[in-house]
């Protein structure tokens, strides 16, 4: 036989109640002979308790129990055919009736006790049951309504009533003989002393009821139907990604419901795990779910550990002093007192050294805590062998918990890591000697994003997603965007990346939506929901949603962005940006930047800094990283500058290369911000860094292409027209190049920590030779490629291969 417990929510409405009635008639028709525990329907055991303690205060409680009755009375006027309905709607008032004069009773006296209050309680279990069983009877006519407070005796613990085993064992055995052949709805919840008097099981206690009946009866499982597909991962509200797990050690059960999920309640379930009984959780509105097995053995898996659970809102007591060490019996008397007071301690962790104990209470427990702690220890804080008490709130506990964890190397890192990479401050930490459980203490406002980047650490299989906060959506943000929703199943399938662009600024306007833009129609999003754009309220706005795996990208060319990324890396966010001012600039700042990303454990990657698309910057670093040394590097990093030379030959002048190049957009407005070689000067700075070597602007050599007169030009007209006086100068160059058989490059070295940057005529030996279109070039030249170069090659500007670099860099973020 089976079990079957349905909680509030289960018997919450007409809707849900008819899903019961289904799952009951499926397993009574399959033979499994079904015994049902049901609680009352969701929201009136609360009800009930208010109009209680309304009724104690003299407050009116009639529309409350109005309300009580209309929801029982529409069920039956719904689902009891009307020739079945008088009978059922007048056992149902008299109910109301008789609470009703109970509550009246309360009111005149104005005292609401404990046992009162159970006895209130109890109606709606009895209500809900009585209800659902006369349902069933339609169908079902050997359906009986049991009341379990004749069959689970209590002592007179009234609100969290300990259960007479040996009694209890004994009438409910009395019951399955005289009812073999019925279908049994019992009241969860419920029970009663040796008067008769009614009690209450406490919290779970309609779970408490279905183990007990299943252990008492040997039931095959106990299935607890409720709103959920089972245990999962983490909570569904905070972990998107939660998904449910198919089996559960008792023991990891325990762990994760203790921290936190709120499926089942382990205490109560302690009968059936004695006796082994698998329990399983189901969801009432999706039943062909199998749900979660929760079972003696743990059962494979493929993940490190089974799930994340937290408890959002603890105070910590830390207690440090002398007069700890070493002392024997210390940690007995603390905890012996909070327990004396009913106080729970949470968690529990001490210093190797005995001098400090840490512990976490609930918010409503701390205060009382402390004051109790100064009054046992007055005499040790007296002496100064112990320090006040220092109390702090507004923390939560994460936990991991799993049987797979026990004697796996690597499971503190991993949790570790994925903290420490989002910033998130771990204030104290306890693991058991079992290794079934490690729990951090952390910030209330960091809980979030801890559980989605823990959530993400530990399950590799699922995808890793990345929040994204975008500045600039001039041509190569545009172009990002449009290939990042373009690739967005590719990533999704094949290298298990989702990214969500969270954040979304221009000059004009900036707008945020936490679940990522539609990338297909961000403009509209944006234009329409978006608010005024201000830099600092967009990066404020940004730390303020603390969400997990962070990127900030930078798709401008204004400084400005520059003067925020140290405090971006400081709030454990990486940076991804084709602007090269941040790089390019003092070296101190580059210095500065580098070693805050890499002291808070992001990334800074700029790989389209010096090539767009081509990857120089991620060669550069590959080779140092695997020891190999730099002697040379030679590049053409000016796809304009490229181009012009390319094409200067034959019969073509240099003022007329520059002006088609400048015809097909290869320049700047002005020529001149290309030729005059300060954009080209920036990426073999950049290089330079990079390769170790500590050296700012002024020190690179940097060589004209144009003559003086084209440079002092007060606009671009008057400088095409010094251009056009210069042709002769240029003329002369292409000539002595073609008779040398040469070829002319604007070229930039670093050799021996020196940067210079010239015009140069190559021989068709030089893999710069035969250059062609606006590609760039570079060749590294070092201790493994000496006498053949490392040489890369590929389109060094436009909006699509750049935007492809910062793509690339993106995804490569955490990797």
């Amino acid at each position: 036989m089976k079990v079957l417990k349905f909680g509030g929510t289960s018997v919450g409405s007409v809707e849900s109640i008819q899903a019961v009635l289904q799952i009951v008639k499926k397993s009574y028709d399959a033979g499994e002979k079904p015994l049902v525990v049901l609680s009352a329907m969701s929201g009136i055991t609360n009800l009930l308790t208010k109009m209680a303690e309304d009724a104690a205060e003299g407050k009116p409680f009639q529309d409350d129990l109005k309300l009580m009755e209309d929801r029982h009375f529409e069920v039956v006027k719904k689902l009891i055919a009307v020739k079945y309905q008088n009978p059922v709607l007048t056992k149902l008032k008299l109910l109301i009736n008789e609470l009703e004069d109970l509550l009246q009773g309360i009111a005149v006296l104005k005292e609401l006790s404990d046992q009162s209050k159970d006895l209130i309680v109890s109606f709606g279990e009895r209500c809900s049951n009585f209800l659902v069983a006369k349902i069933m009877e339609q169908e079902i006519p050997v359906s009986t309504y049991i009341n379990a407070s004749h069959y689970i005796k209590t002592d007179d613990n009234f609100g969290n009533a300990h259960l007479n085993e040996a009694l209890s064992h004994q009438l409910i055995q009395a019951l399955a003989l005289t009812h073999a052949d019925k279908l049994l709805f019992v009241t969860g919840f419920i029970g009663s002393n040796d008067k008769g008097r009614i009690t209450t099981l406490g919290r779970g206690g309609s779970d408490y009821t279905a183990a007990i009946f299943g252990s008492v009866l040997n039931a095959t499982a106990i299935e607890i139907w409720t709103d959920v597909n089972g245990m999962l991962t983490a909570d569904p509200r905070i972990v998107k990604k939660a998904f449910s797990l198919p089996i559960l050690s008792y023991t990891e059960a325990m762990e994760l419901s203790y921290f936190g999920a709120k499926v089942i309640y382990p205490p109560t379930m302690v009968p059936a795990f004695m006796k082994k009984i698998p329990i399983v959780i189901r969801n009432t509105f999706q039943p062909e779910f199998p749900g979660t097995v929760i079972q003696f053995e743990s059962g494979k898996s493929n993940f490190p550990i089974k799930g994340i659970s937290s408890i959002a809102d603890v105070s910590v007591i830390n207690l440090t002093g002398s007069g700890m060490v070493g002392k024997s019996g210390f940690s007995g008397r603390l905890f012996t007192l909070l327990a004396r007071e009913q106080i729970n301690v949470i968690l529990i962790t001490q210093s190797s050294s005995e001098h400090s104990i840490t512990f976490a209470v609930h918010p409503n427990d701390a205060r009382k805590s402390v004051n109790l702690i100064k009054n046992e220890f007055e005499l040790e804080l007296m002496a100064n062998k112990l320090s006040v008490p220092v109390l702090e709130d507004g923390l939560s506990i994460l936990a991991i918990v799993g049987e797979n964890m026990k004697r796996t190397p690597g499971m503190s890192g991993r949790l570790f890591h994925a903290l420490g990479r989002n910033g998130i401050n771990v204030r104290a930490i306890a693991q058991g000697s079992s290794e079934f459980n490690i729990s951090v203490i952390i910030n209330n406002e960091d809980l979030s994003k801890a559980l989605n980047a823990v959530h993400d650490a530990f399950f590799a299989e699922l995808k890793k997603t990345l929040h994204v906060f975008n500045i600039g959506t001039g041509n190569i943000g545009s172009t990002l965007f449009k290939q990042l929703h373009e690739q967005h199943d590719f990533l999704l399938d094949q290298n298990d990346i989702e990214i969500k662009v969270v954040g979304i600024s221009n000059s004009r306007k900036m707008g945020f939506n936490p679940e990522g833009f539609d990338l297909g129609n961000w403009q509209e999003e944006l234009e329409n929901q978006g608010e005024v754009a201000d830099l600092g309220t967009f990066i404020g706005q940004m730390k303020a949603l603390n969400l997990p795996n962070c990127v900030f990208i930078d798709n401008t060319a204004s400084k400005l962005p520059s003067t925020y990324y140290e405090e971006i890396f400081r709030s454990n966010i990486s940076v991804v940006t084709c602007n090269k001012i941040a790089n390019s600039g003092d070296y101190a700042q580059y210095r500065l930047l580098h070693d805050t990303a890499r002291k808070h454990g992001v990334d800074f990657f700029y790989e389209t800094n010096v090539g767009a698309g081509l990857p120089i910057v991620r060669v550069l670093k590959d080779l140092m990283m695997s020891g190999d040394r730099i002697i040379k590097i030679e590049a053409i990093l000016s796809g304009t500058i490229s181009y012009i030379f390319n094409n200067f030959k034959g019969d073509a002048s240099f003022y007329e290369v520059v002006k088609k190049a400048q015809e097909l957009g290869y320049t700047e407005p002005d020529p001149r911000d290309d030729l005059g070689g300060i954009d080209f000067m920036r990426k073999m700075l950049i290089l330079a860094r990079d390769a170790g070597h500590v050296i700012e602007s002024e020190s690179v050599k940097l060589g004209n292409i144009l003559p003086e007169s084209c440079l002092q030009a007060s606009s671009v007209d008057e400088f095409y027209a010094e251009l056009l006086k210069a042709d002769e100068f240029f003329n002369k160059m292409k000539s002595e190049a073609a008779k040398q058989n040469k070829v002319i490059r604007y070229i930039g070295t670093l050799e021996n920590g020196e940067v210079a940057i010239n015009l140069q005529m190559l021989d068709d030996k030089h893999p710069f030779y035969a250059l062609s279109g606006s590609d760039n070039i570079i060749s590294f030249t070092t201790e493994r490629y000496k006498d053949r170069p490392l040489v890369v090659k590929g389109p060094g500007a436009g909006a699509e291969v750049t935007a492809a670099g910062v793509f690339a860099d993106l995804v490569n973020v955490g990797a």
